[in-house]
């Protein structure tokens, strides 16, 4: 009698934890693994430098890294992203001079923003900013291997705010199509005078081909009536485990024929151990209807100890008479060259 009083205890206080846990919101125990959603995913950088253009002042006026004789910050870079089930998120704010530099709507901090829905294993839809899908260079120093940026990053979009969708017809064979705000970088569409809503009329499409391992390239186009027109050949193979060759071309031509500009940017990389590795930009820039040229060779290290890169770089720039950037020498005398050094630590997590 004891032993059946004291068996109908046991299971009676099993039944009552069981009742509370499932009250609580506790999953019961079904001897099955309760689904967990993934994570949020938290990453960035950092960047400090120090730049000494070797005239003593300022010359070269590529994007960011302004400051001369002064040991200057970047930005902090902040994203987030989560994916569960078949929908995404990303969420990416930044600040700092870089930041500000980049963003050109006052008060915002906002690099990225937008959701994406998987229809398929194949086809996506993404809607929101999104950083340009155009260039080989990027806003953030992480995403870079040098430091300063060309001409070619500094003259096309940064961002694209719109709606675009992507079809993976196999792992060598992608395309997206979509229609983005009127104007590059902003969030809303603009009118001309900036100060009314303009219109979503901006097409951009993205042809990505990876013929062999280590070799993808992207066709690019972006165009519309309001922001004008550009094609973009990104591609990079990593021809050996130690050797990298990237390449970006482009054309633009600005709307109401408003000019434009030619260029191509060769990106050679040598690893000469796990944690060096040296390269090189060579890039000519033109601006059209007779607005001169300009030819600049960079040459970079990264130089990495874990998740921090010790970048230190020497920039020489020659640019023809017409071309509009002023350059001056020591005296502050017009010339038409141009050179400095950086020396920069990026911290990426």
């Amino acid at each position: 009698m004891k032993k059946k009083f004291l068996l109908f205890s046991l299971l009676a206080a099993a039944s009552l934890f069981t009742f509370k846990a499932q009250a609580a919101g506790m999953p019961a125990d079904t001897g099955k693994t309760a689904a967990v959603d993934p994570p949020l995913v938290f990453s960035g950088s950092v960047d400090t430098y120090y730049k000494a253009d070797f005239s003593g002042h300022p010359n070269i006026g590529t994007s960011f890294a302004n400051e001369n004789n002064s040991v200057s910050v970047g930005m902090i870079d902040l994203a987030l992203k989560k994916k569960v089930g078949k929908a995404a998120f990303v969420g990416e704010l930044s600040f700092g001079p870089r930041s500000d530099q980049s963003i050109p709507t006052s008060g915002y901090h906002i690099q990225n923003l937008y959701v994406s829905y998987d229809v398929t294993d194949k086809f996506n839809l993404t809607a929101g900013y999104m950083a340009t899908f155009v260039g080989y260079e990027v806003i953030s120093p992480a995403g870079n291997f040098n430091y300063s940026t060309s001409y070619l990053f500094t003259n096309g979009p940064f961002q694209n705010a719109g709606f675009k969708a992507t079809y993976a017809f196999s792992d060598k064979v992608s395309l997206m199509a979509g229609i983005f705000n009127n104007k590059w970088n902003y969030y809303s569409s603009l009118s001309a005078d900036n100060t009314t809503y303009g219109d979503v009329s901006t097409f951009g499409a993205q042809l990505m081909i990876a013929p062999v391992k280590g070799w993808t390239a992207y066709l690019n186009l972006v165009t519309g009536s309001y922001s004008g027109t550009e094609f973009d050949l990104t591609t990079a193979y990593q021809i050996t485990g130690a050797f990298k060759l990237g390449l970006n071309a482009a054309t633009f031509k600005a709307p109401n024929n408003g000019g434009g500009f030619d260029g191509v940017a060769l990106y050679p990389q040598l690893a000469v151990s796990p944690a060096v590795t040296f390269g090189l930009r060579g890039e000519y820039f033109k601006v059209k209807d007779n607005g001169g040229n300009v030819k600049g060779i960079t040459v970079t290290s990264n130089i990495k100890a874990g998740p921090l890169t010790i970048i230190p770089e020497v920039r020489f720039d020659s640019k023809s008479s017409d071309f509009g950037t002023v350059f001056t020498d020591s005296n502050g005398a017009l010339t038409n060259h141009a050179s400095q050094f950086v020396l920069a630590a990026v911290y990426a997590f």
